[in-house]
């Protein structure tokens, strides 16, 4: 059975080399898996309880749906300030509610991450697996892939044209496959 992935981009900017880790992702998946880009966290409005109920709006009803629709999730993180965006972290907010009912409940996940520095986005992706906890989203454990120096690492289109750094890709996307199917049975 295909396997189909919502990747979300914790970036916002055009020229993200997150973003751009995403449509690599989309490049160099294995051909059972289908990889579908959200792009609506600009969207999103702020969380907000008051919003969050029978009727919320619109782009929060997308990202759950694209969610729920997903049997996987790859999540593509820069870090701002030690951590997590907050666009991305508005979107687990969204995306975590209602408790205990959430479309990320048990949904098996793997993150990665790119950054112009050296310590890639180790932090963030330490931030985001500890918002998943709450979730119960289930993050691979590995490989972890944390790229650093990314403006070497992408062409000025914002093609991923580091090999070793396509080949880590193409191993979270096979683990996230092998995890995905575990966690089915």
């Amino acid at each position: 059975m295909p396997l189909t992935v919502c990747a979300i981009s914790g970036s916002l900017r055009r020229a993200s080399f997150n973003t751009a880790l995403l449509r690599a992702a989309v490049e160099l998946a294995p051909a059972d898996v289908e990889i579908r880009i959200f792009d609506g966290l600009r969207d999103l409005p702020h969380y907000d309880a008051d919003l969050d109920g029978p009727n919320p709006p619109a782009p929060v009803v997308a990202l759950k749906d694209a969610i729920t629709s997903a049997d996987a999730l790859l999540i593509a993180t820069p870090e701002y300030n030690y951590s997590i965006p907050g666009a991305l972290k508005n979107a687990i907010d969204w995306a975590s509610r209602p408790a205990g009912k959430s479309p990320l409940n048990r949904k098996p996940a793997a993150i990665l991450g790119a950054s112009t520095g050296l310590m890639g986005t180790v932090r963030a992706q330490l931030a985001l697996r500890q918002s998943l906890l709450f979730t119960e989203t289930y993050v691979l454990m590995k490989p972890e892939i944390m790229v650093t120096r990314a403006a070497d690492k992408f062409d000025a289109d914002g093609r991923l044209i580091d090999e070793t750094t396509r080949g880590l890709v193409r191993q979270l996307l096979e683990a996230l496959s092998t995890w995905t199917a575990r966690m089915r049975t």
